[in-house]
């Protein structure tokens, strides 16, 4: 038998453990900045009305979204050509993920429609606050496709998520746009509406870009990008504001804002949902609600005010999000535990 000692493996290079703890921590923080950010820029972009108080959108909230549709079909098809030439870039029109992107592409500007739509009602907090239902419909969307069941604890722990969000809604006004003490029905159901149309894409874009994992990121996005601005060209024409008033009518360095927001957050969703693991992401989405509240609170150009019932509304939110992803490890190793218990009484 051949004896091993140290020298034996000492040219053997270890294996990959995936991105370092500082890069880790480095995205996550990145990744909560995007997500807090993007919906504070949007709240930051309405002005208030001097005839009924309320806050809303001067300029046409689809022209942010069809200029980032021109700024990352443009910047993505250059790098195409940068990296990998005219191959690559003719590569970009194969008939078979073109398709299959593009009906991805036409249900995420549903989702983009869906925000801004939200967002005109409500705040940026409100808005990140009511994101976190996603965890519910995608729970349930799970039990219906794939059978996946939830345990009590985790169902107990989801009804403690949608019961914050609820307490949440019903607390103090944020001046917001929903009207003095009252919910904005149509913002919140706008939101519910994103939230579904965002799970759905999610688990499209899950199994699909594995599919094709072969592609680079960039050639994707031109993928999902060409349904995504036919589909927002034809909503801004039906929308009122956006060519009735001109394409550029109320942008101001604000609103051009919203546009970077936009691209930045596109790119960097492709790019940081393939690096961060899954309770990360949910993590990050959480303590982004925080981050918002506090630059509602300190940045000059929101007139809200430190409160300690709406900031206790946050911390339950938050907590309750973070008990529910933490708990799947731990209900996945009970599970695992019962089955091989099981399977040594028999």
């Amino acid at each position: 038998m051949r004896n091993y000692n140290a020298n034996t493996f000492k040219d053997v290079k270890p294996a990959s453990s995936g991105p370092s703890v500082g890069l880790q921590v480095g995205l996550f923080i990145f990744f909560v900045m995007t997500r807090a950010l993007h919906p504070t820029i949007i709240d930051a972009s309405k002005t208030v009305n001097p005839d009924t108080g309320k806050k809303a959108f001067e300029y046409g909230t689809m022209t942010v979204v069809l200029g980032e549709t021109v700024v990352t079909l443009v910047i993505a098809q250059l790098m195409a050509l940068g990296f990998g030439g005219m191959k690559e870039w003719k590569a970009i029109w194969n008939p078979a993920p073109m398709k299959v992107f593009s009906f991805i592409g036409f249900v995420y500007a549903l989702g983009d429609y869906l925000e801004m739509a939200s967002m005109g009602s409500l705040g940026g907090a409100a808005y990140q606050v009511l994101l976190q239902s996603k965890l519910l419909i995608t729970a349930l969307m799970m039990w219906a496709i794939k059978g996946s069941k939830q345990t009590a604890l985790q169902w107990n722990i989801l009804l403690l998520v949608m019961v914050s969000l609820c307490v949440y809604m019903i607390g103090p006004e944020d001046g917001s746009g929903g009207g003095a003490g009252g919910i904005p029905i149509m913002g919140v159901f706008n939101v519910l509406l994103k939230v579904t149309v965002s799970c759905f894409c999610a688990v499209l874009s899950d199994k699909y870009m594995k599919d094709y994992k072969n592609e680079p990121i960039y050639m994707q996005l031109v993928q999902f990008k060409c349904a995504w601005f036919a589909t927002i060209l034809m909503l801004s024409f039906v929308d009122g504001k956006t060519w009735q008033n001109g394409f550029f009518a109320g942008w101001n360095p604000t609103v051009v804002g919203v546009l970077v927001s936009f691209t930045v957050k596109g790119w960097s969703t492709m790019y940081l949902l393939a690096i961060l693991d899954s309770v990360l992401k949910n993590i990050g989405e959480a303590t982004s609600v925080l981050v918002i509240y506090f630059m509602q609170v300190l940045l000059p150009f929101f007139e809200d005010k430190f409160e300690i019932p709406k900031f206790l509304n946050v911390c339950v939110v938050i907590l309750s999000v973070t008990s529910y992803v933490g708990s799947k490890s731990f209900v996945e190793k009970a599970t695992q535990y019962d089955k091989e218990k099981a399977g040594r009484a028999s």
